[in-house]
């Protein structure tokens, strides 16, 4: 098996989380916030939710639309909100342009939602991220493999869903170095295929493993 000339180093991160200073108590307010809140608050509410709500295969991920939901009664917008990928989006600016096109869109064509009182108010938070080398790197697909089977559910998040705003690459941690490191491409493929809407973290971590056990039993 072909050795990395760059090891792979496996990274935790953790996050401190703060109120902002927006609030949202209709729809038109939430379009407001969308506008005016920071990067790290779209973070901390799409690819940061994902990670909270990481044991759920179905329903809502961001914290956007399930607060159109439960809070505002608005199905149809929440199903959106809630279908924006992130796994599409190479940059925050991206994102929050198409949150605040749907909301807004929503709000203009039904005028007396907009302004309607939801049941509770939508706070802004944001995450502020801390990222800590863990003492494992790998240079070898077993060494990954071993790597990999050890990782927490923030690393997990970390390699292979936050990665994607890191790299500007359609792509994660782990496929990027299977590919550019070991020349695996195939293998790197079907890890960046694996869904992350459809399966948990632990499910997600487990699916990896076997693609890396299929490819190291050729």
């Amino acid at each position: 098996m072909r050795a990395a000339e760059h090891p792979f180093q496996f990274v935790t991160a953790s996050y401190i989380t703060q109120i902002s200073n927006h609030k949202a108590v209709t729809l038109f307010e939430l379009a407001k916030g969308l506008k005016d809140s920071s990067d790290a608050s779209i973070f901390y509410h799409t690819f940061q939710s994902l990670s909270r709500h990481h044991f759920l295969t179905e329903g809502f991920s961001n914290d956007f639309a399930q607060w159109v939901l439960a809070a505002c009664n608005r199905p149809e917008l929440a199903e959106q909100l809630a279908g924006l990928d992130i796994r599409d989006y190479l940059s925050l600016a991206e994102l929050r342009s198409d949150l605040l096109r749907l909301v807004t869109a929503y709000c203009a064509g039904n005028p007396p939602y907009a302004d309607q009182a939801a049941f509770e108010p939508f706070y802004f938070c944001e995450g502020i991220e801390v990222a800590v080398p863990l003492s494992i790197e790998a240079r070898s697909l077993e060494e990954f493999r071993a790597g990999l089977e050890r990782l927490s559910h923030a690393s997990m998040h970390y390699h292979f869903i936050a990665s994607r705003l890191r790299l500007h690459l359609r792509t994660n941690d782990f496929s990027n170095w299977l590919e550019s490191s070991l020349g695996l491409n195939a293998l790197a493929q079907r890890v960046n295929r694996v869904d992350i809407y459809t399966y948990t973290l632990d499910s997600v971590q487990s699916i990896l493993m076997a693609l890396v056990d299929e490819e190291l039993s050729r």
